[in-house]
């Protein structure tokens, strides 16, 4: 009766070298869009003559496409279609960055970044449902930023090295959503679905549980949403607040921008190293109170060097929160429910970021947005600390039931 153990609940799996390239990889490529937006924006408008306006419309479209196939694919995802999403949206994202790239007509770029898009939309949603696979999400999560944030500055170094147009921008992604495609077998599988006897043996009603786990979810969601929202409209308008208000020159701005990328590697890797030694719920809020305060200074900093400073301190603490929460999502349920969506509908809010953050900053100045940015923050900090609490608790939960039922059917063997 030993061998039916691999029917009961399975725990989280831990992370190899190949997980990490597929799992890592995968979220990486379907999230490149957005990292990309800027360099994107420049080649439509150069190459293809495209005026401003209509060239962020057509990325907006695509980052839409990507937030939308990804929460519409979450649930797929997180029960038995991972694979099959994650190799479609892979394929898709290969077909339509590359006909952007190597067909110059405008219809055909149009329909390839939006196609491109709804590809991306699948990698990440696949990608981050596997995450929930994995133990440890604070770790997982803390290398998965690491490896966004790495090989995203690796990828901007090399498109300017190679010339910045179409052929590398979306070229260079075509490419990279075709070598992802070949790692997809190493995705970790779905755990299996706990047999009524584990459900029994738990100190918590199945029902009960899963109920507040379906709340607690859906609030992480609709918080991360805000909270996006609030980061990247403080990023839409840092450009041009450091410039009006602190005097800061090109040459600054690209300083602070090389220095808060290295910033996001040195906590995402700290976060990696430490794992779940720190704790989750009180790094997430320290993360949330200094970031909120950050953002609440950085209205008020007339001085070029203390902007710098204020904007890097605060990049380098969004990454801490990011992770943190993404970890949440992922230790709430190891289907990975909550994990596969959650980074669509961070796009969702970062979609609007940029005409919320200079709506506000135009109509009342950059104090005002600043006390507005960091007011969001700090309302959201009570339901984010709520459900990093419980996911901790639904995480041991989840971890305490295998092997007590692994040592019953040893016991009856």
């Amino acid at each position: 009766m030993s061998n039916d153990s691999s029917t009961t609940h399975s725990t989280r799996v831990p992370l190899t070298a190949t997980r990490a390239v597929s799992i890592f990889g995968i979220s990486v490529v379907g999230f490149m869009t957005a990292n990309l937006v800027p360099i994107m924006l420049v080649a439509l408008i150069e190459e293809l003559a495209f005026p401003a306006t209509a060239a962020g419309a057509l990325l907006t479209g695509s980052l839409l496409a990507c937030a939308a196939t990804c929460l519409l694919t979450s649930r797929w995802a997180s029960l038995d279609g991972r694979y099959v999403i994650a190799r479609s949206g892979l394929a898709l994202s290969a077909l339509g960055f590359g006909a952007a790239a190597f067909i110059p007509s405008v219809p055909a770029v149009i329909a390839g970044v939006l196609l491109g898009g709804l590809g991306s939309g699948g990698a990440v949603s696949a990608s981050g449902a596997a995450l929930g696979a994995l133990r440890n999400p604070d770790r997982a999560s803390g290398i998965s930023g690491f490896a966004n944030r790495a090989l995203v500055s690796v990828v901007l170094f090399a498109i300017p090295a190679l010339g910045a147009g179409m052929g590398s921008a979306f070229g260079l992604l075509a490419g990279l959503a075709l070598a992802a495609l070949f790692t997809t077998g190493w995705l970790p599988d779905r755990p299996a679905v706990e047999s009524p006897a584990v459900a029994a043996a738990a100190t918590i009603s199945p029902a009960v549980s899963q109920r507040k786990t379906t709340i607690a979810g859906l609030g992480l969601l609709a918080c991360f949403a805000l909270w996006a929202l609030s980061e990247d409209s403080l990023w839409a308008v840092a450009a041009t607040m450091g410039a009006e208000q602190a005097r800061l020159d090109e040459t600054g701005m690209g300083l602070v921008l090389s220095l808060s990328t290295l910033g996001g590697l040195i906590a995402s890797a700290l976060i990696g190293v430490a794992g779940g030694r720190l704790g989750r719920t009180v790094p997430l809020a320290a993360a949330l109170i200094a970031g909120g305060a950050l953002k609440f200074v950085s209205g008020m900093v007339t001085d070029p060097g203390w902007y710098m400073v204020v904007i890097i301190a605060w990049n380098t603490i969004y990454m801490l929160s990011f992770i943190y929460v993404v970890a949440t999502a992922a230790a709430l349920d190891a289907t990975g429910r909550w994990s596969a969506p959650v980074l669509g509908v961070y796009l969702i809010g970062s979609s609007f970021a940029p005409v919320f953050g200079t709506s506000i900053s135009t109509a009342a100045g950059y104090t005002t947005l600043g006390m507005v940015l960091s007011g969001m923050t700090f309302v959201l900090l009570v339901p984010f600390l709520i459900i990093s609490r419980f996911s901790v608790r639904a995480e041991a939960a989840q971890g305490a039931t295998a092997p007590e039922t692994n040592l019953n059917q040893a016991a009856i063997a």
